[in-house]
């Protein structure tokens, strides 16, 4: 069941929400309710992060584009040669 949802957000905020919702053929609903059910999981998880990992977590800014599937496929064809 969907229920509607009003949020107060920035302007500009919802401007690149929207371009980047576009960009990647989803709603803007769909990418909130997606980001939502990730931090639901994350919050179940049992594993304690080191306090290393806790001060690196988000700092790395990708590419909205970045595939790292494809992104570790070279590396590792790199590694050994491929």
């Amino acid at each position: 069941m969907n229920t509607k949802l009003t949020l107060t957000i920035e302007e500009r905020v919802i401007k690149t929400a929207k371009k980047y919702a576009e960009k990647k053929g989803r709603s803007l609903s769909g990418l909130v309710e997606n980001y939502l059910k990730t931090l639901a999981a994350e919050e179940n998880l049992t594993y304690e992060m080191t306090l290393r990992v806790r001060r690196l977590r988000g700092s790395v800014k990708l590419p909205a584009d970045f595939d790292y599937k494809k992104a570790l496929e070279q590396s590792i064809s790199k590694k050994h040669g491929k």
